[in-house]
This record gives C-alpha cells, structure tokens and sequence, in this order.
C-alpha cells in the first residue's frame, strides 16, 4: 500500500500514552506536542510521528504522497462517542418556542420533543433515512469526525428501532470513517404504551435481544429521567442488557439528579453523558471508583438551548475523573455535528482548558467507546485518522469558533477531505 507524509506541520498534538487508562487529573492536560512534525502512514496505519527532517530522511524510499500541512496542525481525528444522527424531520418550531421561554419537558408532555421526531422518523423509509444520516455524517467527517457513535431511539418499536440501526450498518458500510451503534429503545415511553409501562420495557428487552442476535449493536443506552425511565427501569433493563451480552451508556443527570450516575458506577457502565445536574455526591461516588465511567459531556446542548446549567467540567477534571465531550447532534437539543464548535463551547461553558477540551475529544472520547486500542491518539500502529487544522497552535481550536479549521482529513489512512497541498508524485527531496 502507498506511503503518505504530511509535512510541515508546526506541530503534531500526539495525545500518546493514554491507550491503557484515559487521561484524568492534571494529566488531562498533556498533549505530547512535536513542533516542526512529520507524520508517516503506511497500510493504513500511523508507522511514525516525529521531526519532519528526520522522518523524510528515514521514509525516503517509501513515500509515494506527500501532505503538506503548511504550517497547520496535525491532530487525531475527532471522535465524537454520542449523537442522534439518523432522524426525520426537524425541530425548528419546537426550539423557536425555546427561545421564548418554553420548558422542555413541558413541550414533550404536549407530544413535542422526542415524540415529535419519533412520529415522523416511523413514517419515513431506510433509504430516506440513510440519505438523510449520510449527509449529517459527511458533515462530521468535514468536520475532522473519524469515529462516530449513532444511537438509534426514534421509533420506539421493535422494527422501527431495527431500521435506525440497519441504517447505522450500512453507513459503517460505505463510509471511510469508523461508526460505532448504540441501542436506546429505551429513550422514552412512546404514546400506545401510554398506559402499559411494563408491556413497554418487555418490548426493549425482546428488540434488545434481536438486535444483539443480528450484531447491530455493541452498546446499550438508557434516558434516565423524569418522563423518561426511573432509576429502578433503568438498572432492570440495564442490568438484563448486561445478560445479553451489552456494554452499558447512560444519559444521566440531564434535567434533575436521578441517580443515573451512582447507578452507573454500580453497573460499571463505560460512560455517563450529559451531567448538567450532577450532585456533589454523584462526583463522589465516580471519584471513589477505581474505574470510573467517562463523564461524557454535551456543552452544545445548553448552548443550543440558550440554559444557563452547564454541566461543572472544571469540578470533574478537578476530581481527577476522566472527562469527553461530544457534540450530542440531534434535530431537538444540539442540531451541530461539530466537534471543532464542542471544543469551543467546552472552554467557554464547562471551565475546561483548550488542552484539557483536546483531549476530550480525542483518547478520552475513544476510552467512551472502547476505541482507545485504534483510535485517539497519534501513535504507531494505530489506525490513521489524522486531521490537519489550518491554525498555527492548538489554542486555536476554542479560540476560534464559528468556523470549520479542518483543512484535511485521513481516515484509515486514505484522504477523504482536503483544501491543501498534497502531491501524488513528489520526490520527498
């Protein structure tokens, strides 16, 4: 296979050395900066990171590509462990009502919210479907996004929720990025289950069984809150999940302090996302654990939805817990499949530092999706999905915003995106 170089990079943001254990503590805040950096990619893989006169010398003989970053910067690509992609419709109405003082959970017990996705998701087609999420994950990838989590959860039926994640599947299929399929059957009640809760929890668990038997999903994702599922439906279904042979995600502490987190601990879940209302006690017990789940953070969602509650990302760095972000994309509550704009939003809301944002949406996020092994990082052997960004220091990522950096984007060792100089037939000397 032919053997790409990008060059003149001012620097490459390694992110190395946190492939065994994500990044927590003050620790979250090493990025194993090379300045004047090269990065060598050989079958797919990275082969090496290092000086950019070295690396030309050592790998003369083998480039057939050469990238120039022109002085940007040389990153992992994103990985972004929690969106909605797959979806019909849109919520504009609904957020315009927001923006006037609207409560949420006001507008989902009218049948607005996810209810309002979920009616015209059931009546749209794969193939709309697929089309639909297919542009959104393009504008990921644009975006420098390389690995991607989709959860289904907008039918809420056992063959609507197959469909969502058949269209995940076929995505995986096509696209040169890494998708990663999560099950939230469980997002809420819908309305013919109105007056039957437990006839709805036996169905999750039925379609749950399904889906595993088909290998369409590897993660299993609960809404845990108030016109969503209690605490005590979230650890029976999670806790049978578990049987099944599931990894288990939870949407905790979005609205109020449910205990999801706690909960999580308990369960060993590989994440916890949202966080807006964690209590002190619930960073305790995640403190306490000796293998916490990821805090996976959405700062877009308040920003989206104009909320003064942010998620407390400086108190959870602070604690020593390992903190990811994501851009949570979804028609209702954070219409952005923008990590570049997560990072952004991050620094300004959450208290986290540039670097400490980086790698939270990097190693830390593929710790979130147990991808730390392939992705995340700039290491040798590890999968090639590498992003040149058109700033002169990583600083730049929340210093800017508004706009998309990425210049560049190799996944799996192939160009998928570029604006810059890249010559196919150059001699290296």
């Amino acid at each position: 296979m032919a053997g790409l170089m990008i060059i003149n990079a001012a620097e490459a943001v390694t992110l190395g050395g946190f492939s065994a254990e994500p990044a927590r503590g003050p620790r979250q805040s090493e990025l194993g900066i090379i300045r004047d950096a090269a990065v060598f990619v050989r079958d797919g893989k990275i082969a090496a990171v290092g000086a950019s006169d070295r690396l030309r010398q050592e790998y003369r003989a083998e480039i057939d590509t050469l990238l120039d970053a022109e002085g940007g910067v040389v990153l992992p690509g994103f990985v972004d462990p929690h969106t909605h992609l797959v979806f019909a419709g849109d919520r504009a109405d609904e957020w315009e009502r927001r923006m006037q003082g609207a409560e949420y959970l006001d507008i989902l017990r009218s049948g607005g919210g996810i209810l309002s996705t979920v009616k015209k998701t059931r009546a749209a087609c794969e193939d709309a479907l697929h089309t639909s999420a297919r542009r959104w994950a393009n504008a990921a990838i644009t975006c420098g996004t390389t690995t991607l989590e989709i959860k289904s959860g907008y039918c809420l039926d056992r063959d609507g929720e197959i469909k969502l994640l058949n269209v995940a599947q076929r995505l995986r299929d096509s696209l040169p990025i890494e998708i990663v399929s999560t099950f939230l059957g469980a997002h809420v009640v819908p309305p013919e289950f109105k007056n039957d809760r437990p006839g709805y929890l036996d169905l999750v668990l039925k379609t749950a069984a399904t889906i595993r038997e088909r290998s369409l999903a590897e993660f299993f994702d609960v809404f845990c809150e108030q016109e969503a599922f209690t605490l005590e439906e979230t650890e029976m279904l999670c806790r049978k999940a578990q049987d099944l042979g599931y990894r288990i995600k939870l949407h905790a502490e979005q609205f109020s302090d449910s205990g999801a987190t706690r909960l999580g601990v308990r369960l060993g879940a590989l994440s916890v996302d949202h966080l807006e209302q964690i209590s002190d006690d619930s960073i305790a017990a995640l403190k306490s654990a000796e293998h916490p789940p990821l805090a996976v953070l959405l700062p877009a969602v308040a920003f989206h939805l104009a909320l003064t509650t942010h998620a407390p990302g400086r108190q959870l760095v602070d604690a020593g817990i390992p903190v990811a972000l994501a851009t949570d994309m979804n028609p209702g509550s954070s219409f952005t499949p923008s990590m570049p704009m997560a990072i952004a939003i991050a620094c300004r809301t959450q208290g986290l530092t540039v670097a400490e944002a980086l790698v939270a949406a990097t190693i830390n996020a593929a710790h979130a999706l147990d991808r730390q092994d392939s992705v995340g990082s700039l290491e040798p052997g590890k999968r090639a999905d590498i992003i040149v960004c058109d700033i002169p220091d990583y600083r730049h990522l929340a210093y800017g915003f508004g706009h998309n950096p990425v210049r560049a984007v190799i996944a799996n060792g192939q160009i998928v995106r570029n604006q810059g100089r890249v010559d196919p037939t150059a001699s290296p000397h």
